[in-house]
């Protein structure tokens, strides 16, 4: 699962900032994958939403640049145990939102909002995308384990106007 970028290094010892980053699979101790090999994190500093790490094997500034811009990813069996009601946006890509039995598309991303977290729903049922806030007001029931979201268009009477999905334009 991808847990962030390498970016620009920071210091000398090795360390760098992750672009894109996913904070709670990048725990001091953790393993990791970039570049075709494993690394556990030896160092976190920064942010969640700006994290600094150094990986093991990683000595220098001039290592870390090496590995500017490549992914980092953990492996599935290591991703951390969820809540219940919270779900890892690639559990729910692919799967196909109703609205009861009316068919409205398919999940093809997950936004972060200033709010809430919303479902980005390609239309089968009309032109265009639909974001799905990922709210009890909108959200009916989740089943990833059979590629399913049942919600409640409803959500969307109360949307300002112009809004993504929202009520009319003027």
């Amino acid at each position: 699962m991808p847990a962030g970028r390498v970016g620009r290094p920071h210091g000398l010892d090795g360390s760098f900032y992750v672009t894109r980053a996913v904070a709670r699979l990048l725990p001091l101790g953790s393993t990791v994958q970039v570049a075709g090999r494993e690394a556990e994190i030896v160092r976190r500093a920064g942010t969640p939403q700006h994290p600094i790490l150094r990986l093991a094997g990683l000595e220098d500034r001039a290592a870390a640049e090496q590995l500017r811009g490549q992914e980092l990813t953990v492996r599935e069996e290591q991703l951390p145990a969820l809540g219940e009601g919270e779900w890892w946006a690639h559990e729910l890509i692919d799967c196909l939102v109703r609205d009861g039995d009316h068919e409205i598309g398919v999940v093809t991303g997950l936004l972060e909002l200033p709010s809430c977290e919303a479902l980005e729903v390609r239309r089968s049922d009309a032109p265009g995308t639909l974001l799905v806030p990922l709210v009890k007001d909108a959200i009916r029931s989740v089943s990833a384990e059979q590629r399913a979201i049942d919600i409640d268009l409803g959500f969307l009477e109360d949307a300002p106007p112009g809004t993504p999905g929202g009520g009319e334009s003027p």
